[in-house]
């Protein structure tokens, strides 16, 4: 088995969120009135790959940090200058002119015959793509070859996922659905690994290991990722600061935990949001599993507004509506009986 130190994995989103590329978005999607946008998809995919990759062990380059589009060009000329072992990017598909639902659906993934190494980018495509068929149980279309900048011109292996169809209803809701991204994004990694020999290392807590101030790495790298997400603005450096631990036992307190700055096993565990569903929510909540819980029930068509892991209001009234809806006490609490309908749920039906 080789070492994945040993490789350089370029990361990229296609299309750009602020403002959103024009025409990369879904119809207008019933019960919540707007579109949901490519990127949406796209940049949540890539970070959490990020976040796979670096807990196998590889160097990792975001060739595309920007919210806002940037030219092919521009991230081709980053990845040949980075020196990258392989390019991994997301994408989420469309058919016709994309203004209304149709029945297309299924995973494509794609190399270029024009690729400097077409062999290897073909043969990354095709390990990637059985991990994300086998992993999401989606219709798997087909390997193809398509001739783009980011696939066509990067000096190294380089493949193009793209994860479902925006015009299909029920893969436009899979964009936001936090479950689906990260089996994508988890199922990609694991097709690095096998595409360069490496041992893929499970999402699992035992995993992560017991980091505190003064600690550097990867791992520290994924946390600072992670405390991000959760509206911390952390220099991800990969070296446990006192501005990291000062987020660290921000977190803690948000979360219950004991607040001794020190990543451990519950920590990971709420940072990850490995079991969110343990845990009972209600108006006023801010655990991490109530972003969580957001963002499923905004792939679900239940309007929460913003999501930012604060239980207010909006996010009150999604949930009393889903309940209802599902033959629940409309309490507006999430305990046993609503997260079990929530993870058995495929969210509300297209009514045309």
């Amino acid at each position: 088995m080789a070492e994945a130190s040993r490789f350089l994995i370029g990361a990229n989103d296609e299309h750009g969120l602020n403002p959103p590329t024009a025409g990369k978005r879904t119809p207008i999607l019933p019960y919540i009135n707007r579109s949901f946008y490519e990127n949406e998809f796209n940049r949540r995919a890539k970070y959490e790959f990020i976040l796979a990759c670096l807990r196998c062990g590889y160097n990792v380059y975001d060739i595309h940090p920007e919210i806002q589009d940037i030219s092919i060009s521009t991230r081709v000329v980053r990845a040949n200058r980075a020196g990258l072992s392989a390019l991994v990017t997301f994408a989420y598909n469309a058919f016709g002119a994309g203004n209304n639902f149709n029945s297309a659906q299924g995973v494509e993934v794609y190399y270029s015959a024009l690729n400097p190494l077409p062999a290897d980018s073909r043969a990354l495509s095709e390990e990637i793509f059985e991990q994300i068929v086998s992993s999401t149980g989606r219709p798997g279309r087909f390997v193809g070859n398509l001739s783009v900048g980011v696939l066509a011109n990067v000096n190294c292996p380089s493949t193009l996922i793209e994860a479902g169809f925006m015009t299909n209803f029920e893969e436009a809701k899979l964009m936001l659905n936090p479950n689906y991204i990260s089996q994508v994004a988890e199922a990609t990694c694991r097709g690095v690994c096998e595409f360069f020999n490496v041992p893929y290392v499970e999402r699992n807590v035992s995993n992560y290991p017991t980091i505190r101030q003064g600690s550097r790495g990867n791992f520290v790298t994924i946390l600072q990722y992670l405390l991000n997400q959760f509206g911390f603005n952390l220099n991800v450096d990969g070296v446990f600061g006192a501005n990291t631990a000062r987020a660290v036992r921000s977190f803690q307190a948000n979360n219950n935990l004991t607040q001794d700055g020190i990543v451990g096993r519950n920590t990971w565990n709420a940072i990850l949001n490995l079991n969110p569903t343990s845990q009972t929510l209600r108006l006023g909540s801010k655990q991490s599993a109530v972003i969580y819980l957001q963002q499923l029930l905004t792939s679900f068509l239940y309007d929460v507004g913003t999501i930012d892991g604060i239980f207010g209001s909006n996010t009150d009234r999604a949930v009393r509506e889903f309940q209802r809806e599902n033959g629940l006490t409309e309490d507006g609490i999430v305990g046993r009986n609503t997260w079990n309908a929530l993870i058995s749920s495929t969210g509300r039906s297209n009514p045309n």
